[in-house]
Order: C-alpha cells, then structure tokens, then sequence
C-alpha cells in the first residue's frame, strides 16, 4: 500500500519520541534532501488526533504531488507549519478512519516498524530525528 508508484532510495532515519524509537524509510525527492541537510533535528511533539508533528527549521515548498490524504505510517512535511508529520491513524480531517492531514503534505517517507506505538506520546514530548548509516 505504501509507496504507490514512489521510488524509496537508501536512506534513512530514526525518530525518537520519549522512550520510542523508530526508523523510516525516505524516497527521493527535494524534501527528503532539505530534511536531510538539517539534521539532526529536534522539536517538541503536538499531537493532533493520530498525528504528531513538530515545527522543524526546513523551508520547503510544496511538492506536485503533495496530498492530505495519506498512509498509517506516512511521514510527510507540511509547508504552512514548517512541520515534519508522522501518521499512526486517524485525525480531525479524517473522513474514513483512515489519516488525512489538515491541507496537503509532501510525503517524503514511511515508518518501516509499527507506528501505533507512537499513541502514548504526550504533547510536548521531546523527539529527535537522526540519519541511519
């Protein structure tokens, strides 16, 4: 399901969030490369029905084929926030049980675990994303 048609390259990152920690497969696009310039990256979490997302210093724009409809396990980036997202289940937007974000985001990667893990992280935590060797 996930992917649909998207080229996933080599990279990859770890997110950590309190005493979670998960990696993520990128594809290529100039998003992933200006995420990729920035790291390591640090914020604080908010929560938004299943989505968390955190305000990082990247710039982009946004993507042809960014939309608001998206995967459990997507991450994308979201231009009007400046926020890196992460999508574990359904939001406010969501129409079918299904993640929706709020306006459209560049997907730019997806979790390779288990992201329902991410349902206990409270507002505020602390989450770090690094690259993986």
């Amino acid at each position: 399901v996930w992917g649909r048609g998207v080229e996933y390259g080599e990279m990859k990152i770890l997110i950590s969030v309190e005493d979670i920690s998960l990696e993520a497969q990128l594809n290529e696009s100039d998003t992933t490369r200006a995420i990729a310039a920035a790291l390591p990256i640090d914020g604080k979490a908010h929560r938004w029905g299943k989505e968390i997302y955190f305000e990082i210093p990247v710039d982009a724009e946004q993507a042809p084929d960014a939309r608001e409809k998206v995967a459990v396990g997507d991450i994308g980036y979201w231009p009007p926030g400046k926020a890196f997202c992460i999508f574990f289940g359904p939001t406010p937007a969501s129409t079918d049980g299904k993640p929706r974000a709020a306006s459209p985001v560049n997907v730019f990667g997806h979790i390779t675990g288990n992201p329902s893990v991410l349902d206990n992280v409270r507002d505020g935590a602390p989450v770090s994303v690094t690259s993986v060797d």
